[in-house]
């Protein structure tokens, strides 16, 4: 149920653990089923995304203060191409388990080519 992905200035790993979607429940004032709904259907808020991604990187093993520098630096004022798509493989990877999956067949894929 972890997501790895590129971010700014690294490849960081990424997990929504039990205690991060509790405080992802508490700053979006949303459970987690009708905030993935939410991101899913495009209906999210600028902060959902941001949220998603720092606590995911906490989750992921990223200490709590760099992981606000991480979304602070490269997270605000960026396109939302680049912020959208991380937060729903975030999201995914814990309701589907499904993104690591699929990020491991792509890398096999590439080493293929």
């Amino acid at each position: 149920m972890k997501h790895t992905a590129f971010f700014g200035d690294a490849e960081y790993t990424f997990a929504l653990t039990d205690p991060m979607i509790e405080e992802l429940q508490a700053k979006t004032a949303t459970g987690i089923g009708a905030l993935y709904m939410r991101v899913v259907n495009s209906n999210f808020r600028l902060a959902d995304l941001l949220e998603i991604i720092r606590l995911g990187l906490i989750g992921g093993g990223t200490s709590p203060e760099a992981a606000k520098r991480l979304v602070d630096t490269y997270g605000k004022d960026r396109p939302f191409d680049e912020t959208f798509p991380l937060a729903l493989d975030i999201l995914d990877a814990r309701w589907t388990g499904k993104a690591e999956v699929a990020a491991m067949n792509d890398a096999r894929e590439q080493v293929e080519a």
